[in-house]
């Protein structure tokens, strides 16, 4: 889904430019509500483990492969606004070291791959958990439909774009049709990732989760062996979800589990072209694409220049851009911790 250079004209690129300039800027002050002293670190984090999990593509039809947006993902970790940040973060820094998505293109990049999805998924998600029971699983069963629905909300965004400002005269209904139908696929994909890291989160750490502030459980007692709840009477509160790690042990294995992705597991990624190369050359959208402004960075195509072995090049611009991700974002996220107002408290606006 990152546009390279070319596909867009200037003046899109520029309107799409101040879209999402003006979406960074509102999200900063929506931050400072959604970030504590506690969650600050997790977004850093957040940012960092999309980052990883992009390098993953996995393959979703013969020569088409997906990778993850993490749209859904973010906000429902650490919040909509703080969401909108990581994702930001993370197209930057593959912007700029990478050479992946097009520096003019950028805006085109954080509206569609970080605002929409972030929008979307959320709204889905919010709708989801006040119609479901309120329990882990429905966080968990929500965090699925509204990652699944965040994908093809995002190439129908494209799509939009591209029918304002495309380069090449293509088929509006053809370029809807391929960018839907494989990223509906691509979706399922997101769905899976992001239901089984929520859900992994909210195991141990509940309390940090935002999409799962509130979440509370019955009392429990063991009655011959089994564990039952303990019925409450008509407006009794329930316990609040136990935290079962500390925050650094969480922090520790998150970002190690992030460094073995992008060092390791990402040499067996699939190298097939994802659904927007894939559309873009079936249909001739890329007639026009630009050579990349990074494309002579020592770390472009996520690969370390004039390190021969492709395994360990390939590596080392994972592991290289975990850090860097995990460093841009921690200190982004402390500014905007550091001037969060002290009567205005995560808590309080979660449901805002």
């Amino acid at each position: 889904m990152h546009v390279p250079d070319g596909f867009i004209n200037a003046p899109t690129s520029a309107a799409t430019g101040v879209v999402a300039a003006a979406a960074v800027a509102v999200s900063l002050r929506g931050a400072r509500r959604e970030l504590d002293e506690r969650t600050a670190p997790l977004a850093g984090l957040v940012a960092a483990f999309i980052f990883a999990v992009q390098m993953l593509n996995f393959p979703v039809a013969a020569g088409t492969s997906g990778h993850l947006l993490g749209g859904a993902l973010a906000a429902i970790l650490v919040g909509p606004y703080t969401g909108v940040l990581c994702v930001s973060v993370v197209l930057l820094m593959q912007g700029i070291l990478f050479a992946d998505g097009g520096l003019t293109a950028l805006g085109v990049n954080i509206t569609d791959m970080a605002i929409v999805t972030t929008v979307v998924s959320y709204a889905v998600f919010r709708l989801l958990v006040k119609v479901l029971p309120r329990g882990r699983r429905s966080v968990t069963v929500a965090s699925f439909a509204a990652a699944l629905l965040s994908v093809p909300a995002a190439a129908v965004a494209f799509t939009l774009i591209y029918a304002v400002g495309g380069t090449t005269d293509v088929s509006l209904g053809k370029v809807a049709t391929a960018m839907i139908g494989v990223h509906v696929l691509i979706g399922l994909g997101e769905a899976v990732i992001t239901a089984l890291t929520v859900g992994a989160v909210i195991a141990v750490r509940p309390d940090l989760v935002h999409g799962a502030r509130g979440l509370r459980q019955r009392l429990k007692l063991r009655v011959n062996g089994a564990l039952v709840d303990v019925p409450a009477p008509d407006g009794a509160p329930t316990a609040p979800v136990a935290a079962r790690t500390s925050r650094r042990a969480l922090w520790i294995t998150g970002l190690a589990t992030s460094l073995v992705l992008a060092g390791f597991v990402s040499f067996y990624a699939s190298s097939s072209p994802d659904g927007l190369e894939k559309v873009a050359h079936d249909k001739g959208i890329d007639q026009k694409a630009q050579r990349h402004t990074s494309a002579d960075s020592p770390l472009a195509d996520y690969g370390v220049k004039d390190v021969e072995d492709a395994r360990l090049s390939g590596g080392l611009a994972g592991v290289i851009g975990v850090g860097v991700t995990v460093v841009a974002g921690s200190a982004v996220f402390w500014v905007v911790r550091r001037r969060r107002t002290p009567d205005v408290s995560p808590t309080s606006t979660s449901a805002v």
